[in-house]
């Protein structure tokens, strides 16, 4: 497989890349998320997912890991084809798509182009439990050891409590020197 191209972009448009590579030039579709991220400059990295049809070897690519990641989690979704996940890249950042996820939003899911009511719960039913290292949760990210406490809450959301009554405790209890450990047993106890 084709992970990603590091080479010389020779031509860019809003929804499709073309990048040599030794002497081979890849045509690598994108988002517009990723085609606002890209500069000018003529040398590119850009990470990629190979897609493999009986009539067609598609290159999509992503500016970011995270950006990859999510376009994979979406393809694993009956009903969620490549270009409707760039699709849906090109109208929600990674962390709006799992922020609506993680919310039960289905009219933000709905607003892409293509997605109707029932294919935007199926995606918040298939990866609502998955895409909790895109969220962009405030009291996760300021907290002094966010790494611990994210697990934490991981841990907490997947034992089956709600992921609200969980933070409310960790804030209670995090004074940012706990282990994961200790901040899984603190929870446990309150909650």
């Amino acid at each position: 497989m084709i992970g990603s191209l590091n080479g010389r972009l020779i031509e860019k448009y809003p929804t499709e890349l073309l990048i040599e590579c030794g002497g081979v030039g890849y045509e690598v579709k994108i988002s517009l998320f990723t085609f606002s991220q890209l500069s000018e400059n003529e040398s590119i990295k850009i990470y990629t997912k190979l897609i493999v049809r009986e009539d067609a070897h598609l290159l999509y690519g992503f500016y970011t890991k995270d950006e990859r990641e999510m376009f994979n989690f979406l393809i694993s979704v009956s009903g969620i084809g490549p270009n409707t996940a760039l699709i849906m890249l090109s109208s929600l950042s990674p962390e709006e798509i799992a922020n609506a996820i993680q919310t039960e939003d289905v009219s933000t899911i709905q607003k892409v182009k293509g997605i109707g009511a029932k294919t935007a719960q199926r995606v918040i039913i298939d990866l609502k439990g998955k895409v909790l290292k895109f969220s962009g949760d405030t009291e996760i990210n300021n907290s002094k050891n966010n790494t611990n406490r994210f697990d934490a809450l991981t841990a907490l959301v997947s034992l089956g409590f709600d992921k609200k009554s969980a933070e409310k405790v960790l804030d209670r209890i995090d004074s940012g020197s706990e282990t994961v450990e200790q901040l899984i047993k603190g929870a446990l106890k309150l909650l």
